[in-house]
């Protein structure tokens, strides 16, 4: 029994994976050819309206839409890879697209039938699209090195920089925001100018300029003390007296100079130049002291002598 089986196939064998070939090649042209209905997830190529344009695109639109399509098995699977996108022409600004067979684009040589689309159709949302000056808002990252501080505010050049987006968007702005100035690697007193970019708030505004050029003055560190009732010393004439007869002093100095200060250090005084027995004169009370700036209240006394 095995023989016979065994003879069955190996006789005319050539032949027979022959026709096998030629059978496989027939089914397949066959149903190959035969109709039928799939779809295809195919991508959106969208064309907007120029950025000169008076209106700009608000909403969201998906980012394939799919199609359901007649023709043969081995055309839709073969389209199936990715050969077919769609052209979204929005430059008009419509308010609806609705899909048709002309925004679809096949591969050449390519014949489907197109039944449907999924969805059949969009709405769009536009705004206005407005200009409008908004100011630029700075701030600063660390410290200079020990001894020195940023003295007033930053200050941007340009103030203000030019927003140009959908209405809702560049109306409710208070401020834009340049990058943060990084002030850890001065180590010395002056001015330092940088270009510094502007932080977009959102994707859809436009800025221009797009950086401005941020100044930061550096200053040695200062502290302050109060004296109170310091005595006024006329200089210049042995019996003088000053009246008011006491000032109060304001000293603005490097930290390490105020921590060491005491009162009997700080002498308000006057000087009489005049060579007259007797008289008086209304003089500026000064303070001498090294590397402080003294404030004096009241700046000037009457010298008698």
């Amino acid at each position: 029994m095995w023989e016979r089986i065994k003879t069955l196939i190996t006789d005319n064998l050539n032949l027979k994976l022959l026709s096998f070939a030629f059978a496989l090649v027939l089914y397949s042209l066959v149903h190959g050819g035969q109709d039928a209905r799939g779809s295809i997830s195919v991508d959106l190529e969208v064309n907007l309206p120029p950025e000169s344009g008076d209106k700009v695109f608000v909403g969201t639109i998906p980012r394939d839409v799919r199609i359901f399509v007649r023709g043969s098995a081995q055309t839709i699977d073969n389209l199936r890879g990715g050969a077919v996108h769609m052209i979204l022409d929005l430059t008009g600004s419509p308010d609806r697209v609705v899909f048709n067979e002309k925004m679809v684009r096949l591969p050449d040589g390519v014949r489907v039938e197109i039944e449907q689309f999924e969805p059949p159709s969009i709405d769009l949302k536009w705004e206005p699209r407005v200009t409008r000056d908004v100011p630029v808002q700075v701030s600063v990252v660390g410290s200079p090195a020990d001894g020195y501080v940023v003295k007033g505010p930053l200050v941007a050049e340009p103030k203000t920089v030019k927003v140009r987006g959908p209405q809702s968007d560049v109306m409710v702005l208070q401020h834009v925001r340049a990058d943060a100035f990084d002030v850890r690697t001065i180590t010395a007193e002056g001015q330092y100018p940088r270009q510094l970019a502007i932080e977009k708030p959102n994707p859809r505004l436009k800025i221009d300029p797009q950086s401005v050029i941020v100044t930061a003055e550096i200053t040695r560190e200062v502290a302050e003390q109060v004296f109170k009732k310091l005595p006024v010393v006329v200089v210049g004439q042995a019996k003088g007296k000053a009246t008011p007869p006491e000032v109060d002093v304001r000293l603005v100095c490097p930290p390490e100079i105020v921590r060491s200060l005491r009162p009997e250090q700080v002498v308000p005084q006057v000087d009489v130049t005049s060579k007259e027995p007797s008289g008086s004169v209304s003089l500026p009370v000064a303070v001498r002291m090294d590397n402080c700036d003294a404030y004096i209240t009241p700046r000037e006394v009457v010298a008698r002598w």
